[in-house]
Order: structure tokens, then C-alpha cells, then sequence
């Protein structure tokens, strides 16, 4: 009868500080409520001071003639339009170094991280030499280097740097291009009174903003595609040599396709940091987003409107970035049957 009892009767309730299953959704909870006090004391302590400064949140002044002109857009704008096309101009400006800057980064960090595994010995000390020195001098440093001790000490007129389709010279860099794309009429760069033309011109401050940018990510994601071929097993090497194929081949067809795995997630960071580095553009005096909006801060006074653009701006397209990055890496895994 005793042993009977004994197995009828019901275990002890657990005490709910002994609760493996509730104690984490009560700290979660109490730790959402911390954020939420702290962040309704930052809010409520903003709202008393741009109230008695008597600048609470207002839009109406971006429908203002901006008052200021932007010396390089690809938008049409003069000073009589207002706020919120020259911080449209602006962001336009800033895509234009991201998007280019991505591309060019891209491939000059492949060819260095490619050249990490050839069989050339100057070609690889050369590479690591360049990783080493460009991602131990602070970015900025290597934007105002560009700007002021390349860029700007290029010559002008006959004397600039004249190259097959380029000229180099302090007016801007001058680009030949297709007058008559179908008949593939040509029109490279010329002289005239003195003065340079081309059918594709960049300011200086592009192009120093465009280099640095380039320059410095590429050395960051030279480390990424070094990474991911050392990733993909030697037999691979073996394989593709035993069948008569050659370094360059093996590369390109063989182990860079299978190294894209562990590439592109790491990519997708040096992506992102690329188009926050483009915020520097105000070292080289190129007119980005960040430049334009400073601007407007110190004619509007509005900092709160003006900061939320900017990080609501900057957030979009890193979030883009990732995304499209995020899509990238879903493709090139690997898919199990």
C-alpha cells in the first residue's frame, strides 16, 4: 500500500525562478522594458529642448530654394531649387562613387588576392606588400594623399599626362568614348584653346575619392579572396594541373567558382564599409550626400531632420548592399538533394 501511495502521488510544482523555460522570456522581458524607458527619456528629453529652442520636427523646410550650388551632379541643379532635390543630387553623387567604387574594388581585390597563389614569386611578395601597407594607413589619410599630393599636382594643357583614350591633367581626368556607338566612331580626347575636352570628364575630386576608395577596400577584399581559395581542398589544384590545365585556367574555371562560398559572405562587410568610407568625400572636396547635408545643416539649423536623413539614407543602402549580397551567397551554396 505504502509503494502504491507513493507512485500516485503528483511531483512538487517547479518554483518559477527554477523555470529554465520561463526566466528567459522574463529577461528579455525586463530588458525590453529598460530599452523602452531609456529610449522614451532620450525622446521626451529631445522634445522639451527643441521646444524651448522652438524647433520642434518640421519638414516644410526642405520645399526652400537651397540658396547653394553643387559643383558635380549627375541631377541638373542650381540654387534656386530646393532643399530636397540638392540632398537628392547629393545622394545621387554618393551611389555614383558606391556602385563604381564596388566594381572597381571587386576586381582589383580578386587580381591581389589571385596573385597571393601564383607561382611567381615577385608577383606574390608585390601583392602581400600592397595588402599590408594599404590597410595599416587610415583611409583618410589616403584620400588627402591622393587629392592634394596626385591629383591636384597634375598639370594642365599640353602638359598634362596623355595617354591612348586618357588624359590626366588638374582640370579633371578626360575619357575617350563612342560618338556613333552602331558605326563605332570614336572620339578620344582633345585640345583646344588650351583647354581639354573629352566626351567623358571627372573632377579630380572624383577621381582622388574613386582611387582611395578603391585603393583601400580592394586591400581588405584581397584578404577575403585569399581566404576563400586557400579554403578549397589542394586536390582540386592537382586535379585540374593532372588534366592539363593551366594556373590561370584552374583559377578562374576551377577553384574561384568553389571559393565563392567562402567569399561572399565576407565581401558583403567590406560592401557596406565601402559605402560608409564614402562619407570621407568631404576630404577631397567632392559634393556627396554628406557634404550637401552638411550644407543645409548650417543654413537651416535643422540638425535633428538633417542627421535623420542621413542615417535613414545610409541605412537604406547598406540594407540594399546586404541584400542583394544575402541573395548572392543563397545561390552560390551549395544545394543538397
Amino acid at each position: 500500500m505504502a509503494a502504491a501511495v507513493v507512485k500516485s502521488a503528483s511531483p512538487a510544482p517547479t518554483p518559477w525562478w527554477r523555470n529554465r523555460r520561463l526566466i528567459p522570456w522574463l529577461l528579455q522581458a525586463a530588458i525590453g522594458l529598460v530599452v523602452l524607458v531609456l529610449v522614451a527619456f532620450l525622446v521626451g528629453n529631445l522634445v522639451r529642448n527643441l521646444t524651448a529652442a522652438g524647433l520642434l520636427l518640421s519638414w516644410s523646410w526642405l520645399g526652400n530654394p537651397a540658396g547653394f550650388d553643387i559643383s558635380e551632379t549627375l541631377l541638373p541643379f542650381d540654387a534656386g531649387l530646393p532643399y530636397w532635390r540638392a540632398l537628392l543630387a547629393g545622394l545621387v553623387n554618393t551611389l555614383r562613387v558606391v556602385v563604381v567604387g564596388l566594381v572597381g574594388a571587386t576586381l582589383l581585390g580578386t587580381l591581389l588576392g589571385s596573385a597571393s597563389f601564383s607561382s611567381n614569386g615577385l608577383l606574390r611578395r608585390l601583392a602581400r606588400i600592397y595588402v599590408e601597407l594599404i590597410r595599416n594607413i587610415p583611409l583618410l589619410l589616403q584620400l588627402m594623399f591622393w587629392y592634394f599630393v596626385v591629383f591636384l599636382a597634375l598639370p594642365n594643357g599640353a602638359a598634362a599626362l596623355q595617354l591612348p583614350g586618357l588624359v590626366l591633367a588638374k582640370s579633371g581626368l578626360y575619357l575617350g568614348w563612342f560618338s556613333d556607338p552602331l558605326h563605332l566612331s570614336w572620339q578620344g580626347p582633345h585640345l583646344d584653346g588650351g583647354v581639354w575636352h573629352a566626351p567623358l570628364r571627372f573632377t579630380v575630386e572624383f577621381a582622388a575619392l574613386l582611387t582611395g576608395l578603391v585603393a583601400y577596400t580592394a586591400a581588405f577584399i584581397a584578404e577575403v579572396v585569399r581566404g576563400g581559395v586557400a579554403a578549397v581542398p589542394t586536390g582540386q589544384w592537382e586535379a585540374a594541373r593532372s588534366l592539363g590545365f593551366t594556373p590561370l585556367q584552374t583559377l578562374r574555371r576551377i577553384v574561384l567558382p568553389q571559393a565563392l562560398r567562402v567569399i561572399v559572405p565576407g565581401l558583403n562587410s567590406q560592401y557596406i564599409s565601402l559605402a560608409k568610407n564614402s562619407s570621407l568625400a568631404v576630404a577631397c572636396g567632392y559634393t556627396d550626400l554628406y557634404s550637401v547635408a552638411e550644407t543645409t545643416l548650417n543654413q537651416t539649423g535643422r540638425a535633428v531632420e538633417v542627421v535623420l536623413i542621413l542615417l535613414g539614407a545610409y541605412l537604406l543602402i547598406d540594407l540594399l548592399i546586404s541584400a542583394l549580397m544575402n541573395g548572392l551567397n543563397a545561390m552560390v551554396q551549395l544545394k543538397e538533394r
